[in-house]
């Protein structure tokens, strides 16, 4: 059965739309907003009726907070109104309310206005579900594109996307850089992340190949690996118009190889200045880098990359993050084992 929040002061509007729908859904009502977002912390309705004019929060600006918050943003709103005024519906719209409805409302159009909307939502939430199982699928062929032309890399994609998916859930649990990463979605930025080293489909098999350590000039050309990846992420997204996934993908691809002392490529940004998507990519990329075997040289031990991680902690990786990733590092290396 689906649940539906009625959001208003008023208990005879509660009572009222409670007994209309009450046969057909699973109705939780609360007289306020902020009862209402303490109640979205342990469920998530599939549909929000709310007063606009309410005490201490307003209507719009609960909207305005829930569309904010990832987790809460696609649940349809429908205003319950007694004003009639076309440029209050305006705003509404404007700010991702699905509908309206005038109070005193009759109960059959209550029904059917909600039977509507969640009928709407079902039909956008399985096309964006089959939407995402196309594009996981594009990003995982891009990725192996890469992968396979990389003999030294075997397998780098997968398990720097599963240390990203463990460092950035421990930040969300910290609040580590709250403000932005809060608003991330871990499987659509772990997604993303695969093509941080999407650049190199650019650069000649002789380069990425050779057995040995790089000449000064190849080792130039193998830095442009970064440009290169958004220039082609950047061509995608003007063919699609894809949004925040590939802008996030560009971010990873482009700063992954940035040092928190300004002393990394390709634009030697310093600090924050950096993207947090390549702050972080920048301690997972490396540990895989560390532990892994190359033609140029041996495998570090997990604890020898640990500590060498660590000694870079504010030179080459931001300290936040690097302390993240030594309260969490047995279980990276245990994701790193398992793989």
């Amino acid at each position: 059965m689906k649940t539906i929040f009625v959001v208003d002061d008023s208990d005879t509007n509660l009572s009222m739309a409670e007994t209309a729908l009450e046969d057909s859904y699973r109705v939780m009502t609360m007289p306020s907003a902020a009862k209402m977002f303490s109640l979205l912390e342990k469920i998530k309705p599939d549909l929000i009726l709310m007063d606009i004019e309410m005490p201490e929060m307003d209507g719009f600006a609960a909207l305005k907070r829930l569309k904010s918050v990832n987790l809460w943003d696609d649940i349809p709103v429908i205003f319950l109104t007694g004003r009639t005024d076309a440029g209050v519906e305006a705003l509404g719209f404007q700010m991702g309310a699905v509908d309206f409805i005038t109070k005193p409302f009759s109960p059959p159009v209550l029904q059917y206005r909600i039977k509507t909307h969640l009928n709407i939502d079902h039909i956008i939430r399985e096309q964006t579900m089959q939407l995402n199982a196309v594009r996981n699928s594009i990003v995982t062929v891009l990725a192996d594109m890469v992968e396979n032309r990389d003999k030294k890399t075997d397998g780098h994609i997968e398990r720097t996307s599963v240390y990203i998916g463990i460092l950035i859930a421990e930040m969300k649990a910290r609040n580590v850089y709250e403000d932005e990463i809060n608003e991330w979605d871990i499987s659509k930025m772990v997604s993303s992340a695969r093509m941080h080293d999407l650049g190199k489909i650019s650069i000649s098999d002789l380069i990425i190949n050779k057995p040995g350590g790089l000449s000064p000039s190849e080792y130039e050309t193998m830095k442009t690996h970064t440009l290169e990846g958004e220039r082609i992420i950047d061509e995608i997204i003007a063919r699609t118009g894809e949004g925040e996934f590939l802008r996030n993908a560009k971010l990873f691809a482009g700063s992954h190889h940035e040092r928190w002392d300004g002393k990394g490529y390709p634009r030697g940004l310093k600090g924050t200045e950096i993207p947090l998507h390549g702050r972080i990519m920048a301690v997972a990329d490396a540990y895989d880098a560390l532990v892994t075997d190359k033609p140029y040289k041996k495998a570090f031990t997990h604890r020898e990359a640990v500590d060498i991680i660590m000694e870079n902690s504010g030179i080459h990786y931001d300290p936040r993050i690097a302390e993240i990733f030594y309260d969490v590092h047995e279980q990276i290396n245990q994701a790193r084992t398992d793989y």
